[in-house]
């Protein structure tokens, strides 16, 4: 292994081994793929028949949404472990971006089969390449830790190259020519993905292959470990029963609505309560009743430590519950509630920002692109060829779309446009943000999050004071663009603070053989947070009716600052409990 990680750093591009770039085109063009397909699906589930959607009501598309996304979250424990224990990382990513492309493809039909069976695809191939990837970047730098965090921050900038590129491309099409078109791009450029990673996986030497069996009886710990504490049968047991009730819950919620109650597991009630509300409360007090009776029997360190990660991880729900409103609710505002078309100087200035948004990220990867060709392409020239290719597509798209918007007199915005913000105030920002952790002024896990979630909570303060204007039951309005500007500049700040510090974390509080299963928790916690933010966007239809959409957003406002500033009053108790990690 340590040979392969020497000869890997031998061919170096931007001081990085050509492998790492390797990984970040194949990241490009899933979280394209991704991000591509998620900010048209809301879209295409509640636009009108005449306009080629669905005509579903707004609270049926959140809850398969919320849905969908918890489910791509979940997914990834099963991924993950088939890849440790079974096929190894590689043929794991190469399965979840088979499983997408495909995927993609289904949902390019339009058809009702095809779209579900596109989601169903689109979920297990996440599950198999989303927490793989990582590991293989993990085993390329073991011994090379000082390299590492540039390892991150590369591959980050991949990841938001991807989204920004998707939301934009496939955002257009799917708005301006036709859903399927946009469906389809994220699929042929998953393709892509796929066949640049596949022909140039050896240039990984061994890491990421098979992995070879080790006798699960010898258990490795170190002196500083915690005594082990094994799951008991009963423990297992109810392990099983919380997971497939909550899964049932999760499945049939969508279901449920969608089919008006035709196909309903839980139509019934039950000391007052309903089914549903019974099944997902049930399989919460079975978690937490698994907590209760692990968590003291570790060491007292352990243990706090264990409690600091629960506390993170419960701020974490909230926090992607109201960040998730970005692809939902807050682009239905933006589809419906906002002024979008631009006429004179200032469709002239959008067409020009827009123009080089574009150009120039397109313009950077590709001279990074050149820079692997230079170093790869004698040995991998099938990878590299298709890589190119996808790039002359991309290239060709980008000029079509703007060729055509400076084109007309007017400029209207499309509604997914608003979701590149994300991305784009992250690749601006995050070299601060990584100058401040380096600094002597770096906060504290508490603060940090205390940050992030004022930050999320004034963006949400921002779309309220925005749609204040709005009567309650109005179908549409003209908000100014400003506001949903200012919401993606403060969540983006407030996801800086808080996502890519989240994991690290989890691995400084927990012992080593223990991250596996904090991950997994880490990762629940994420996919209900998921979830919750498909239950918040239904329940904005209501509030929106009685009290106004201003209300809704200002009880988020309320929620997210809410537990900032608990975050922030509880530092004292939790560095305690962190005992010594910072």
């Amino acid at each position: 292994m340590t040979t392969d990680i020497e000869n890997m750093f031998k061919d170096k591009v931007l001081g990085h081994p050509a492998g790492l770039f390797v990984l970040f085109f194949t990241e490009m063009w899933e979280r394209f793929s991704y991000y591509g397909m998620r900010a048209l699906l809301v879209m295409f589930f509640t636009a009108s028949l005449l306009d080629g959607g669905w005509g579903w009501p707004r609270e049926h598309a959140y809850a398969i949404f919320g849905t969908y996304t918890s489910l791509v979250y979940l997914s990834t424990l099963l991924g993950g472990y088939f890849a440790d224990k079974k096929i190894g990382y590689r043929y794991a990513v190469a399965i979840g971006a088979l499983l997408m492309t495909l995927g993609h493809g289904a949902m390019a039909i339009e058809t009702p089969f095809f779209i579900y069976l596109g989601l169903t695809l689109l979920v297990f191939g996440s599950g198999f390449f989303k927490p793989n990837m990582t590991s293989i970047i993990s085993e390329m730098y073991k011994g090379k830790d000082e390299k590492k965090d540039g390892a991150y921050t590369i591959f980050y900038m991949g990841v938001n190259a991807g989204a920004f590129l998707g939301i934009l491309l496939c955002g257009y099409l799917g708005e301006q020519i036709g859903w399927r078109w946009g469906f389809g791009l994220a699929g042929i450029f998953m393709l892509f993905g796929l066949l640049q990673f596949w022909f140039a996986q050896n240039i990984f030497g061994d890491i990421g292959k098979k992995p070879l069996k080790i006798d699960a009886t010898i258990v490795e710990t170190s002196a500083d470990e915690p005594k082990l504490n094994p799951f008991t049968s009963v423990q297992l047991g109810l392990i099983a029963i919380a997971g497939v009730l909550g899964l049932s819950w999760i499945l049939n919620d969508p279901v449920a609505k969608i089919s008006e109650g035709a196909y309903n597991l839980f139509d019934f009630s039950l000391f007052g309560m309903e089914g549903s509300n019974l099944a997902i409360l049930s399989a919460l007090g079975i978690f937490l009743l698994l907590l209760f009776i692990r968590i003291p029997k570790y060491d007292k360190i352990t243990r706090d430590r264990m409690i600091a990660v629960i506390f993170f991880a419960f701020i974490t729900i909230f926090f992607w519950a109201i960040f998730e409103q970005a692809p939902s609710s807050l682009t239905i505002f933006a589809r419906d509630y906002t002024q979008r078309v631009l006429e004179g100087n200032a469709a002239l200035i959008f067409k020009v920002v827009n123009s080089m948004m574009t150009i120039i990220p397109l313009g950077i990867i590709t001279w990074v692109l050149w820079l692997l060709f230079k170093k790869t392409f004698s040995k991998y020239a099938l990878s590299n060829i298709f890589l190119a290719i996808s790039f002359l597509i991309i290239w060709g798209i980008a000029i079509w779309m703007l060729s055509i918007e400076f084109g007309k007199e007017i400029a209207e915005v499309p509604a997914s446009w608003f979701g590149v913000l994300n991305s784009l105030f992250i690749i601006a920002f995050a070299p601060l943000f990584s100058k401040w952790w380096e600094s002597k002024y770096n906060p504290n896990a508490n603060m940090k999050y205390a940050i992030g979630m004022v930050l999320l909570g004034i963006g949400m303060a921002c779309v309220a004071i925005g749609a204040s204007s709005i009567e309650p039951g109005a179908k549409t309005a003209s908000v100014s663009m400003i506001w949903l500007i200012l919401v993606y500049f403060f969540h983006t700040m407030g996801e800086l603070c808080i996502s890519p510090v989240a994991l690290s974390y989890v691995s400084k509080l927990v012992p080593g053989r223990m991250i596996a299963m904090m991950f997994g928790i880490w990762y629940l916690a994420v996919a209900i947070g998921m979830k919750l933010a498909g239950v918040f966007g239904e329940a904005s239809e209501g509030i929106a009716q009685s009290e106004g959409l201003s209300y809704f957003f200002w009880l988020l406002t309320a929620v997210a600052v809410g537990l900032g500033v608990i975050s922030a009053l509880l530092y004292p108790v939790i560095k305690k409990l962190m005992h010594g990690v910072r």
